[in-house]
């Protein structure tokens, strides 16, 4: 069964990868199959708490796009090299086909075969010549083993339609020769006497004892079957391998995990009926025309600490959200059923799913108490942002005994891994927590950033402004604001591109605002920052 992926937002931070990881464990607990996630590497803070509760890191999501696995093509179709062109022609059939693919032993893709194929080598092929095995000619003849020497047949045949002695005198006949004959006793003789290669007995035919024993003695390979002469030279090239009729060119593969959309556009270019599905070791899985696209398999997706697609894996418009679980303001996601959605104002997403817990009964381990214990911590700057709720306060102090952590002590060892910038790119800092919300028909970006130490950036101001204006330039952000929030003190110095400076001035009602401005007692983006720039743009 298909796993329900659960991830947080693009730039996972604490309470988004804690959240995933104890929501899945929930789930799982309650007999569903899911699997938590990061849309992007952790951040310092996060790898110590993984590190510190000894929990194993998510792996990582590049996008939840529909891939070629994901459609309902016709999987497992092929036919190995060495099978009769006539099973090749029976497989076709039965699936409403026109084209087959050929695989080796080990299923890995050599080349198609179509009825034109098949068509064009009964009308203009070598009908002649037979390469086949004893086994492939004994089921499509129907037939029934006479006497067995060797495992593949290889031979010219021979029909025998005129008479006996015309035959017996004019007609060679050697170790590579394929006989198909009636009840023709002295044909039968001479065939068996000269040790030709497989005497095919039509018309169910019996053969003498005297005959079978030349033949036992000659290594005569016998098969006896109900079909007239007729039918048999009708049928008997049909028992070739199909690899003799292959075609290897012009043939244009797909891989399972490509996307469905560029499968799409490559069809609509190339005009092929069908195409293969390989996986990257050409592994073949089947083949998949565009009429397969009607029946697919979404990939099921919980969201926690987010409810937007900007702040969303790539693809999440082709994913089926089956449970979004956050703490921020209702975003842009829309679903096309009903689903569960719990969304409330409280400090973290942390602070749900524990009483998610609560309310299906499941135990809360050391581990996943943990997870939630530094969600909580992490995003209520241990219980100080005015984020922070009753609700908070007391499930944090549940999480700590559970935990078996003091959890101003934890919180602040968590901090100091998380805040150091050592070895950073200014980048990098500026888009540690970066988000996107709508102004009009443009966008502003918020990052914010905690330290304890913000001297790091002070000390290299202008470099982070001529950054600031390039990301606003680059991107046509209407504006772009880096917060650094000072844990110790509890306050967040602003810095941000020049043309929004007038707006910041009345988002805070200051006078003539220079960079690095202090705002006391501001911690939070959500209900601080981002809501009085909001205000200043109306």
């Amino acid at each position: 069964m298909e796993k329900t992926l659960i991830f947080g937002h693009r730039k996972p931070d604490t309470d988004s990868v804690c959240s995933a990881i104890a929501l899945s464990y929930l789930k799982n607990a309650i007999g569903e199959s899911t699997e938590p996630r990061i849309l992007s590497d952790m951040n310092n803070e996060t790898k110590f708490v993984l590190d510190y509760f000894k929990v194993k890191r998510p792996k990582y999501l590049n996008d939840v796009k529909l891939q070629i696995k994901d459609v309902n093509y016709l999987k497992n179709y092929y036919n190995y090299e060495k099978d009769s062109i006539h099973k090749g022609y029976m497989t076709m059939t039965n699936n409403d086909t026109s084209t087959t693919l050929i695989v080796d032993k080990d299923k890995k893709f050599r080349g198609i075969v179509g009825m034109k194929d098949i068509a064009k080598d009964q009308i203009s092929g070598n009908l002649h010549h037979l390469i086949a095995s004893y086994d492939n000619i004994l089921k499509v003849l129907e037939g029934e083993e006479v006497l067995r020497f060797e495992e593949e047949v290889e031979g010219n045949i021979i029909a025998a339609s005129y008479k006996s002695t015309r035959i017996i005198e004019s007609v060679k006949m050697d170790k590579d020769t394929v006989l198909i004959i009636g009840d023709r006793h002295s044909v039968i003789e001479y065939a068996v006497e000269s040790g030709i290669k497989l005497l095919i007995l039509t018309g169910n035919s019996s053969i003498k004892k005297e005959h079978l024993e030349i033949a036992r003695k000659n290594k005569v390979n016998i098969i006896r079957t109900n079909f007239d002469s007729f039918h048999v030279t009708k049928v008997i090239n049909l028992c070739n391998y199909i690899y003799t009729i292959i075609r290897k060119t012009s043939i244009s593969c797909m891989l399972e995990t490509d996307y469905v959309t560029d499968f799409v556009d490559h069809a609509n270019r190339t005009k092929f009926s069908y195409y293969p599905v390989v996986d990257k070791n050409q592994v073949c899985k089947g083949i998949i025309r565009l009429n397969n696209l009607g029946e697919k398999t979404k990939k099921k997706v919980i969201l926690v600490d987010h409810n937007s697609y900007d702040q969303s894996v790539e693809g999440l418009d082709e994913a089926e959200i089956v449970e979004i679980i956050d703490h921020h303001n209702i975003g842009s996601i829309g679903t096309s059923m009903p689903i569960n959605f719990r969304n409330m104002p409280v400090g973290s997403t942390n602070t749900i799913v524990y009483m998610l817990y609560k309310e299906n009964k499941i135990e809360i381990t050391k581990e996943m108490a943990g997870m939630m214990l530094s969600g909580i911590l992490s995003d209520t700057l241990i219980l100080k942002s005015p984020t922070t709720t009753p609700v908070d306060r007391t499930i944090v102090e549940d999480l700590a005994r559970i935990a078996d952590v003091d959890y101003q002590k934890y919180g602040m060892e968590m901090f100091n891994a998380g805040t150091s910038l050592k070895g950073r790119t200014k980048e990098e800092i500026i888009y540690t927590d970066f988000k996107l919300f709508p102004v009009d028909d443009r966008k502003m970006g918020i990052g914010q950033v905690f330290t304890t130490n913000v001297k790091e950036i002070t000390d290299e101001q202008n470099e982070y402004l001529e950054l600031l204006e390039s990301i606003t330039l680059n991107n046509n952000y209407a504006l772009c604001v880096l917060a650094v929030t000072d844990i110790i003190n509890n306050g967040s110095y602003l810095f941000f591109n020049e043309k929004a400076k007038r707006i910041l001035e009345n988002a805070f009602a200051v006078e003539n605002m220079e960079q690095g401005y202090y705002l006391p007692d501001v911690v939070s983006r959500k209900k601080q920052i981002l809501p009085n720039i909001m205000s200043a743009l109306d």
